[in-house]
């Protein structure tokens, strides 16, 4: 399981406080450059039939646009931004970690979860500054009996405190069990392979399958982060 383990590059203390650059950084480094170079190219040279570049940069931007306005509204397009350099940020991470010798960033818990937990500050903050105290009222669901509220509203508290749990590990469990089999499948073809070309064939062609579905799953978890921070932002704007 070393392709997890987190190594240290360049070594930096602040007094009590390990800040060291690691692999992990380095990879995250690594995705906001290539990013930042994608869109600055895709977008350098506009035109109307657009090329390659200009295509991936304009249907990322309408794909995170429309998904705003179907599930937040209108007025959930001012968080554009933040949704679309999170979706592609998790997306870069999760397509590199592909990479033979890469590191998978998202396949650790305190980076998928520190995502989750400023998402999940960040939205009940602005429920607060929407609503007011009255952003009390969606832990209330509309219709139940006052005799049921003793029971459902801890259970709605309960459900809303867990989001940041469910969403990061939704993520780095997914992504940590792909590479996990993917090894798995490696080693069946290293051993069976000592045995001849022919037993070695079938884990291989499992790999390859895998590997279609890895890649996959990691866009489908990268759109998944993003649509779940829309339903978010959906519930702090307009609550129930």
């Amino acid at each position: 399981m070393h392709q997890f383990e987190i190594k240290t590059l360049f070594p930096m203390q602040f007094g009590s406080i390990d800040a060291s650059f690691t692999n992990s950084s380095l990879f995250m480094v690594i995705a906001a450059a290539l990013l930042t170079l994608l869109m600055l190219v895709g977008i350098n040279r506009r035109a109307m039939v657009p090329g390659r570049l200009q295509s991936i940069v304009e249907l990322s931007y309408e794909f995170i646009a429309n998904m705003l306005r179907d599930n937040v509204g209108s007025a959930g397009l001012r968080f554009f931004p933040f949704v679309f350099t999170l979706f592609m940020f998790i997306l870069a991470l999760n397509l590199l970690g592909m990479v033979p010798y890469a590191f998978t960033v998202t396949s650790h818990i305190i980076v998928t979860f520190a995502l989750a937990f400023f998402i999940f500050i960040g939205v009940t903050i602005l429920g607060f500054a929407v609503h007011g105290f009255g952003f009390f009222k969606f832990f209330v669901p509309h219709g139940v009996p006052a005799y049921l509220l003793p029971l459902v509203v801890p259970i709605e508290v309960v459900s809303y405190l867990t989001r940041p749990i469910s969403l990061s590990v939704r993520l780095f469990a997914n992504m940590m069990a792909g590479h996990t089999v993917l090894k798995v499948f490696a080693g069946f073809v290293i051993a069976l392979g000592a045995f001849g070309y022919l037993p070695g064939l079938l884990p291989l062609a499992f790999m390859v399958a895998l590997t279609g579905l890895e890649v996959l799953v990691a866009a489908l978890q990268a759109y998944v982060f993003a649509i779940l921070t829309c339903i978010y932002l959906n519930d702090a704007l307009h609550m129930h």
